[in-house]
């Protein structure tokens, strides 16, 4: 990747350090250990890929910056909470999250459940201090409730407890991990739609957004599946193998890993074509290609 995008990618990560710091409750505040662990979940860790993409998408569509840091801290917020639960014994059961002990490894079961379920109101709370339009506000709440719902990440993770051990078709495995994964990615790029004033409702532009998002979502997960099996543990953050040793459906277990790596570029090539499809004089449009490239071209 560039040093342009490299510079880009890790000033706003630092926004959203910095945005999650000063408005996540402090770890000072009663009750002190849940407020700890919130903050020890969301802080200091991760690629924030969701928020890069609330970020690029509301640029490129003339968003203020203040918005769509609040926006960014909205979605890693449901983010955070969703990995805090996943980790927990009675889903994945992983030790390791980022790099460091997950939330509940850390702080109990108990506090870390808690810590999740406090999260996600917390995101809506953020979402509420933005200085956008009524009506803007409500499309953003409606579609981090929807990403996040059983209709999206929620329903998602059902369907992947239920089919430990058990066959999948590619269509099955795509339509699961196109909630569990793909809604949440696919919200980060209609989120920073919906902070966008210039053009932003255009619907030839809104449809090629929808597209790119899809595809980068299914290519996310794609890679995960393969980094499953060919990282390790430090590269990672979190533990290795799990997959293949619990027995999950994925897209290697089902194509193999070649053809799982085949999948991944032609998912960034229906990235690449969707923005093509945008109008030649918005600006910004580059930066969406890259974070289909840092997507896919993570390290396998």
């Amino acid at each position: 990747m560039s040093s342009a995008f490299n510079d880009w990618v890790k000033t706003r990560q630092a926004r959203v350090e910095e945005t999650a710091c000063k408005n996540l409750p402090k770890a000072d505040l009663f009750p002190e250990p849940l407020h700890e662990a919130m903050r020890y979940s969301v802080l200091g860790g991760g690629k924030r890929v969701r928020p890069l993409l609330v970020y690029a998408v509301g640029e490129m569509l003339g968003a203020k910056s203040s918005d769509l840091d609040l926006t960014a801290l909205a979605i890693e917020c449901v983010h955070s909470y969703s990995l805090i639960h996943d980790d927990m014994p009675c889903m994945d059961n992983d030790m390791l999250r980022h790099g460091k002990p997950t939330t509940h490894a850390r702080f109990g079961e108990a506090m870390a459940m808690l810590a999740g379920d406090a999260l996600q109101p917390e995101a809506f709370c953020i979402l509420s201090k933005t200085e956008l339009p009524a009506e803007r506000k409500v499309l953003l709440v409606e579609h981090l409730a929807q990403a996040s719902s059983t209709r999206g990440m929620c329903g998602g993770q059902a369907i992947d407890l239920s089919m430990v051990g058990k066959k999948m078709t590619l269509e099955e495995l795509r339509r699961m991990h196109a909630m569990k994964t793909g809604a949440l990615l696919l919200c980060s790029v209609l989120m920073g739609a919906a902070c966008g004033k210039e053009r932003a409702d255009e619907e030839a532009i809104l449809a090629s957004l929808k597209e790119y998002g899809t595809a980068i979502g299914l290519a996310f997960q794609i890679v995960d599946d393969i980094l499953d099996v060919t990282a390790d543990t430090a590269l990672l953050g979190k533990t290795a193998g799990k997959d293949a040793k619990e027995d999950k459906p994925t897209y290697v277990s089902l194509l193999g890993l070649e053809s799982a790596k085949e999948m991944a570029k032609e998912q960034y090539e229906k990235a690449c074509h969707a923005l093509e499809q945008l109008p030649d004089d918005l600006p910004g449009k580059e930066r969406l290609r890259e974070i289909a490239y840092f997507i896919v071209g993570r390290n396998y």
